[in-house]
């Protein structure tokens, strides 16, 4: 034998391959037979891809291998369609049929990841805009930003929703809380400084380490075992500043981190102190900034118990007059009136005011859990139209642009006639002028940026993206509503949630149809000989009287038939169509709760039921 270096034989004198055994003839589709594990199987093993005699192949669930099974005469007398090249048929398949998503946040997950993030990237979207989504941002809890100037009670309100000190917790009429603190649920009580909270991956801030250390030394999350904090997050903010103090003595881009912040919160609370109400040039600044997330604003007027009501009045008016002149929208964002803490009411003239407005955002802060998924998927789109936007522009940049000579003049050019090049844009692709960014800060950004870097046109990254708009979203829509549809209304639980839930102090207790719940006699009775005396002029007939009649005397309380006709379905409570004098007093009653101004039930509550139904039943 033929020695060579190293120990390897010569091709010549190698051992002679034992002959392979070809499949037997009519070999049909392979079938998955579950074993289990360990079980030795001796005969060959047949498949199209390379597989060895007994080889086991692991599933999801057990341990399976692959046995031929034969043919029927039909498959074995005509080849399968499609078989040859039955790769390129495979692929295309792959192409048409949808993906298929166990969840609204994976599906939104791997949706930005194929086919958004190739376009931010070709385009270099993240220099421009916004760093580029994790996995945290679509797994994370509903977040909830408090902006508002120095000594408004953002810190207060805090404390007084989770009814917790938290770590890190100042609280005092000068300006206290000089940090970002991001309050989060924990297993125990702690602080997490900055620096590591931008390098854990289950945390939703890792790219706010771009705004470097200057912020990050004041940044901080404070984590609690709080039933609250397992539904919701909560970030408390500075207070703004006037002056050169807010601008120059941060270190950072406070307007810029407050921007990060609306992109990727659920809900952004603008506090007010309705003895503070000039909204400084700084505070003006940050306001324009939260610019596009006009949705998720909500406005609370704080410690309004400390004004009398034609006072708050004032305040009021003074209040809207001035947001009208910088949040440009034609509704009227909503403003919650009250005193969020856990202090006694100093003027409690408006004591009923402000419990409904406490109630009302309450309401609305725990709706956040079950509309994340929503409103995740609604920032995904809104992403995806100024990613389109931006490569629109970025490549009309790049196809003005000269080859070789007068390049930094044409720049210059090019970026003063910016507003020129989004009229171009705009007539060309039919998209509105709401969709592009801000004018003034794109030709700022441009100045520092190489043109010559910048990308052409690439129809298949938009198309993608394009796709992604008209099915994919369309499809996880409807996964949004099953969601929802299996989630609680108010997922957010505990603190200050809980003592207005139940119980007599809960919102209405006790008032409009819930009056006399807590009472022995029936609350009809008191009002009832008044009653009788309009029914016995109705002509009742064996104790009762008819719809007609009933009719005469109902619409002389002028409210509309609808109301009327509920009114009369709840007092006719043996539903023969007629009223006696109990049934008619009920019905007197009712409308008079409608007249005060409350609501009136679905059903009849037990405890305004007539006492000779009771019995009866």
């Amino acid at each position: 034998m033929c020695q060579l270096s190293r120990g390897f034989h010569c091709r010549a004198h190698l051992p002679t391959p034992a002959p392979r055994t070809p499949p037997p003839r009519g070999s049909g589709p392979l079938l998955r037979r579950q074993i289990s594990p360990g079980t030795a199987y001796s005969r060959p093993v047949l498949s199209p891809v390379t597989t060895r005699p007994g080889m086991l192949y692991p599933s999801a669930s057990s341990l399976h291998y692959l046995v031929p099974i034969s043919p029927s005469p039909e498959a074995a007398a005509s080849p399968a369609p499609g078989s040859m090249f039955s790769w390129v048929s495979k692929d295309a398949r792959r192409k048409k049929e949808p993906e298929l998503f166990q969840t609204v946040a994976e599906g939104l997950r791997q949706l930005y990841a194929q086919k958004l993030l190739p376009l931010e990237e070709h385009y270099r979207f993240h220099e421009f805009h916004s760093p580029a989504l994790e996995d945290a941002d679509f797994d994370n809890k509903p977040m909830v930003l408090l902006v508002g100037q120095y000594s408004t009670g953002k810190t207060t309100f805090i404390r007084h929703l989770i009814e917790q000190d938290f770590p890190g917790m100042r609280i005092g009429p000068e300006p206290t809380t000089d940090s970002f603190i991001a309050v989060m649920h924990g297993p125990t009580e702690g602080v997490v400084p900055g620096n590591a909270l931008v390098v854990d991956p289950r945390r939703p801030f890792r790219k706010l380490n771009a705004f470097g250390n200057a912020f990050l030394n004041r940044f901080m999350c404070a984590q609690l075992p709080n039933p609250v904090l397992d539904s919701i997050s909560i970030i408390d903010t500075p207070g703004i500043l006037s002056g050169e103090k807010q601008r120059i003595s941060r270190g950072y881009d406070f307007a810029a981190v407050l921007e990060w912040f609306a992109e990727r919160v659920d809900r952004i609370i603008l506090l007010f102190d309705a003895h503070k109400l000039d909204i400084s040039d700084e505070f003006s600044e940050v306001i324009k900034a939260l610019k596009n997330h006009e949705d998720k604003i909500r406005v609370v007027l704080n410690k309004a118990d400390q004004i009398e009501t034609q006072q708050l009045m004032r305040v009021y008016g003074a209040l809207m007059w001035s947001l009208g002149k910088i949040i440009n929208t034609p509704e009227v964002v909503r403003v919650y009136i009250g005193s969020f803490w856990s202090h006694p009411l100093l003027i409690p003239d408006n004591r009923k005011l402000f419990e409904a407005e406490e109630q009302d955002l309450f309401k609305d802060i725990q709706s956040l859990p079950r509309n994340a998924a929503l409103r995740k998927l609604n920032d995904l789109i809104k992403r995806a139209r100024l990613a389109k936007v931006h490569a629109y522009i970025i490549s009309s940049l790049k196809k003005e642009m000269p080859n070789v000579f007068g390049k930094e003049s044409k720049k210059k050019e090019l970026v003063n006639n910016l507003g020129e090049i989004y009229q171009k844009i705009e007539r060309e692709h039919q998209i509105s002028p709401g969709d592009f960014p801000s004018l003034r800060k794109m030709q700022e950004l441009l100045q520092t940026q190489d043109f010559s870097k910048f990308q052409a046109l690439k129809p298949k990254l938009l198309d993608t993206v394009d796709d992604m708009l008209a099915n994919d979203i369309a499809r996880l829509m409807v996964m949004v509503r099953q969601e929802e549809s299996l989630m609680p209304s108010q997922a957010v639980k505990g603190g200050a949630f809980d003592g207005t839930m139940n119980g007599p102090f809960g919102h209405g207790y006790g008032e409009g149809a819930g009056e006399g719940i807590d009472d022995v006699e029936w609350v009809v009775g008191k009002d009832k000989p008044t009653y009788d005396e309009i029914f016995y002029t109705l002509s009742p007939v064996n104790g009762k009287i008819t719809g007609a009649n009933a009719k005469k005397e109902m619409v002389k309380s002028k409210l509309p038939n609808t109301v009327l006709g509920k009114i009369w379905k709840l007092a006719d409570v043996d539903k023969d169509g007629l009223l006696d004098d109990e049934e008619f007093a009920l019905a007197n009653h009712l409308i008079k709760v409608k007249l005060e101004g409350h609501e009136l039930p679905a059903d009849l509550p037990p405890h305004l039921i007539p006492p000779s139904k009771r019995r009866h039943e």
